[in-house]
Protein backbone atom coordinates (compact mmCIF):
# COMPACT_ATOMS: atom_id res chain seq x y z
CA UNK A 1 0.00 0.00 0.00
CA UNK A 2 2.53 2.67 1.11
CA UNK A 3 4.24 1.63 -2.73
CA UNK A 4 1.16 2.66 -4.08
CA UNK A 5 0.78 5.69 -2.24
CA UNK A 6 4.29 6.73 -2.96
CA UNK A 7 4.17 6.00 -6.92
CA UNK A 8 0.51 8.33 -6.71
CA UNK A 9 2.60 11.16 -4.81
CA UNK A 10 5.20 11.12 -7.64
CA UNK A 11 2.41 11.52 -10.06
CA UNK A 12 1.39 14.27 -8.15
CA UNK A 13 4.94 15.80 -8.23
CA UNK A 14 5.33 15.28 -11.68
CA UNK A 15 2.47 16.70 -12.50
CA UNK A 16 2.95 19.41 -10.66
CA UNK A 17 6.90 19.98 -12.76
CA UNK A 18 4.97 19.62 -16.05
CA UNK A 19 2.70 22.71 -15.06
CA UNK A 20 5.62 24.63 -14.00
CA UNK A 21 7.26 24.01 -17.13
CA UNK A 22 4.11 24.74 -19.17
CA UNK A 23 3.56 28.55 -17.69
CA UNK A 24 7.08 29.00 -18.09
CA UNK A 25 6.57 28.65 -21.81
CA UNK A 26 3.46 30.18 -21.69
CA UNK A 27 5.05 33.47 -19.90
CA UNK A 28 7.97 33.60 -22.68
CA UNK A 29 5.49 32.99 -25.58
CA UNK A 30 3.31 35.68 -24.28
CA UNK A 31 6.40 37.87 -23.92
CA UNK A 32 7.20 37.66 -27.76
CA UNK A 33 3.56 38.09 -28.61
CA UNK A 34 3.54 41.08 -26.39
CA UNK A 35 6.95 42.52 -27.84
CA UNK A 36 6.87 41.58 -31.49
CA UNK A 37 2.40 42.12 -32.26
CA UNK A 38 2.72 38.19 -32.55
CA UNK A 39 -0.96 37.30 -33.08
CA UNK A 40 -0.83 33.74 -33.37
CA UNK A 41 1.85 32.99 -30.26
CA UNK A 42 -0.76 35.45 -28.74
CA UNK A 43 -3.97 33.45 -29.44
CA UNK A 44 -1.91 29.29 -28.93
CA UNK A 45 -1.54 31.21 -24.97
CA UNK A 46 -4.92 31.96 -24.59
CA UNK A 47 -5.64 28.48 -25.96
CA UNK A 48 -3.28 26.74 -24.02
CA UNK A 49 -4.67 27.78 -20.68
CA UNK A 50 -7.36 25.19 -20.79
CA UNK A 51 -4.18 22.75 -19.78
CA UNK A 52 -3.56 24.73 -17.20
CA UNK A 53 -6.75 24.26 -15.38
CA UNK A 54 -7.35 20.75 -16.64
CA UNK A 55 -3.55 20.20 -14.85
CA UNK A 56 -4.93 21.87 -11.69
CA UNK A 57 -8.34 19.59 -11.87
CA UNK A 58 -6.07 16.39 -12.09
CA UNK A 59 -3.92 17.13 -9.38
CA UNK A 60 -7.07 18.45 -7.32
CA UNK A 61 -8.69 15.07 -8.03
CA UNK A 62 -5.58 12.83 -6.99
CA UNK A 63 -4.69 14.55 -3.91
CA UNK A 64 -8.37 14.34 -2.64
CA UNK A 65 -8.54 10.81 -3.72
CA UNK A 66 -5.42 10.29 -1.69
CA UNK A 67 -6.38 11.96 1.29
CA UNK A 68 -9.43 9.90 1.17
CA UNK A 69 -7.99 6.54 0.84
CA UNK A 70 -4.46 6.94 2.66
CA UNK A 71 -5.57 9.01 5.28
CA UNK A 72 -1.99 10.66 5.64
CA UNK A 73 -0.05 12.22 8.02
CA UNK A 74 3.03 13.80 8.84
CA UNK A 75 4.97 14.68 5.88
CA UNK A 76 2.93 13.17 3.57
CA UNK A 77 0.08 15.20 4.35
CA UNK A 78 2.33 18.55 4.08
CA UNK A 79 3.24 16.83 0.68
CA UNK A 80 -0.81 16.83 -0.30
CA UNK A 81 -1.25 20.36 1.23
CA UNK A 82 1.70 21.58 -0.60
CA UNK A 83 0.82 19.97 -3.51
CA UNK A 84 -2.55 21.73 -3.49
CA UNK A 85 -1.09 25.11 -2.98
CA UNK A 86 1.79 25.06 -5.97
CA UNK A 87 -1.27 23.76 -8.40
CA UNK A 88 -3.85 26.50 -7.35
CA UNK A 89 -0.14 28.92 -7.46
CA UNK A 90 1.02 27.78 -10.91
CA UNK A 91 -2.62 27.74 -12.56
CA UNK A 92 -2.66 31.51 -11.89
CA UNK A 93 0.75 32.23 -13.23
CA UNK A 94 -0.57 30.47 -16.63
CA UNK A 95 -3.92 32.80 -16.10
CA UNK A 96 -1.33 35.89 -15.86
CA UNK A 97 0.35 34.84 -18.79
CA UNK A 98 -2.78 34.15 -20.72
CA UNK A 99 -3.77 38.29 -19.67
CA UNK A 100 -0.32 39.54 -21.36
CA UNK A 101 -0.80 37.14 -24.56
CA UNK A 102 -5.10 39.10 -24.86
CA UNK A 103 -3.33 42.21 -23.78
CA UNK A 104 -0.93 41.78 -27.39
CA UNK A 105 -4.46 40.71 -29.08
CA UNK A 106 -6.34 43.41 -27.84
CA UNK A 107 -3.90 45.88 -29.62
CA UNK A 108 -3.17 43.83 -32.55
CA UNK A 109 -1.64 44.57 -35.22
CA UNK A 110 -0.05 47.43 -33.40
CA UNK A 111 2.70 46.50 -30.69
CA UNK A 112 0.90 46.80 -26.99
CA UNK A 113 4.36 48.59 -25.51
CA UNK A 114 5.58 51.53 -26.57
CA UNK A 115 9.41 51.54 -27.92
CA UNK A 116 10.17 53.51 -24.31
CA UNK A 117 8.74 50.75 -22.23
CA UNK A 118 10.05 47.32 -23.97
CA UNK A 119 13.81 47.32 -22.04
CA UNK A 120 11.17 47.33 -18.63
CA UNK A 121 8.84 44.48 -19.31
CA UNK A 122 11.82 42.70 -21.67
CA UNK A 123 13.44 42.97 -17.92
CA UNK A 124 10.30 41.96 -16.02
CA UNK A 125 9.93 38.62 -18.29
CA UNK A 126 13.46 38.04 -17.90
CA UNK A 127 13.26 37.76 -13.69
CA UNK A 128 9.83 35.71 -14.13
CA UNK A 129 11.41 33.09 -16.74
CA UNK A 130 14.20 32.79 -14.36
CA UNK A 131 11.99 32.73 -11.01
CA UNK A 132 9.86 30.31 -13.27
CA UNK A 133 12.64 27.77 -13.95
CA UNK A 134 14.14 27.96 -10.87
CA UNK A 135 10.14 26.63 -9.63
CA UNK A 136 10.65 23.80 -11.97
CA UNK A 137 14.06 22.77 -10.53
CA UNK A 138 12.66 22.64 -7.09
CA UNK A 139 9.81 20.76 -7.48
CA UNK A 140 11.63 18.28 -9.46
CA UNK A 141 13.85 18.05 -6.88
CA UNK A 142 12.51 19.64 -3.89
CA UNK A 143 15.87 21.81 -2.07
CA UNK A 144 14.43 24.18 0.65
CA UNK A 145 17.77 26.52 -0.10
CA UNK A 146 16.98 27.09 -3.43
CA UNK A 147 13.45 27.25 -2.89
CA UNK A 148 13.60 30.12 -0.52
CA UNK A 149 16.10 31.94 -2.97
CA UNK A 150 12.61 32.62 -4.96
CA UNK A 151 12.07 35.35 -2.40
CA UNK A 152 14.96 37.48 -2.72
CA UNK A 153 14.60 36.43 -6.58
CA UNK A 154 11.54 38.83 -6.76
CA UNK A 155 13.32 41.87 -5.33
CA UNK A 156 14.14 43.13 -8.89
CA UNK A 157 10.49 42.63 -10.17
CA UNK A 158 9.68 44.92 -7.51
CA UNK A 159 12.44 47.15 -8.43
CA UNK A 160 11.13 47.42 -12.30
CA UNK A 161 7.69 47.46 -11.13
CA UNK A 162 8.33 50.88 -9.40
CA UNK A 163 10.69 51.78 -12.06
CA UNK A 164 7.57 51.57 -14.64
CA UNK A 165 5.38 53.40 -12.70
CA UNK A 166 7.80 56.45 -12.83
CA UNK A 167 7.97 56.59 -16.17
CA UNK A 168 3.84 56.38 -16.39
CA UNK A 169 3.36 59.28 -14.35
CA UNK A 170 5.96 61.42 -15.62
CA UNK A 171 4.70 64.61 -17.21
CA UNK A 172 6.24 63.76 -20.38
CA UNK A 173 4.09 60.52 -21.43
CA UNK A 174 3.21 61.00 -24.71
CA UNK A 175 1.10 57.70 -25.61
CA UNK A 176 -2.46 58.68 -23.63
CA UNK A 177 -4.42 57.27 -20.92
CA UNK A 178 -4.98 53.80 -23.04
CA UNK A 179 -1.46 53.00 -23.41
CA UNK A 180 -0.84 53.81 -19.94
CA UNK A 181 -3.50 51.77 -18.60
CA UNK A 182 -2.16 48.62 -20.38
CA UNK A 183 1.00 49.65 -19.32
CA UNK A 184 -0.24 49.55 -15.84
CA UNK A 185 -1.95 46.00 -16.18
CA UNK A 186 0.55 44.38 -18.07
CA UNK A 187 3.53 45.60 -14.81
CA UNK A 188 0.75 44.48 -12.61
CA UNK A 189 0.62 40.67 -14.23
CA UNK A 190 4.50 40.28 -14.20
CA UNK A 191 4.56 41.27 -10.82
CA UNK A 192 1.72 38.85 -10.04
CA UNK A 193 3.67 36.07 -11.71
CA UNK A 194 6.52 36.33 -9.58
CA UNK A 195 4.40 36.64 -6.46
CA UNK A 196 3.04 33.49 -6.98
CA UNK A 197 6.55 32.00 -8.05
CA UNK A 198 7.56 33.41 -4.33
CA UNK A 199 4.62 31.52 -2.60
CA UNK A 200 5.57 28.14 -4.85
CA UNK A 201 9.22 28.47 -2.90
CA UNK A 202 7.47 28.85 0.66
CA UNK A 203 5.43 26.33 -0.13
CA UNK A 204 8.22 23.56 -0.80
CA UNK A 205 9.93 25.07 2.11
CA UNK A 206 7.17 24.22 4.19
CA UNK A 207 7.10 20.91 2.60
CA UNK A 208 10.65 19.73 3.47
CA UNK A 209 10.65 21.68 6.74
CA UNK A 210 7.14 21.82 8.46
CA UNK A 211 7.73 25.21 9.04
CA UNK A 212 6.67 28.52 7.37
CA UNK A 213 9.15 30.63 5.44
CA UNK A 214 10.94 33.69 6.43
CA UNK A 215 10.08 36.45 4.30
Amino acid sequence: MREEFRADLQIVSQLLVDMAEGVRAAMRQATSALLTADRVAAENVVAGDAEFDALFRVVEERVCELLALQAPVASDLRAMITALHVAADLERMGDLAQHVAKTALRRHPSPAVPAELRPVFTDMAAVADRMAEKIGIVLARPDATIAAELDSDDDPMDDLHKSLFTVLIGDDWPYGVETAIDATLLGRFYERFADHAVNVGEHVVYLITGEAAQS
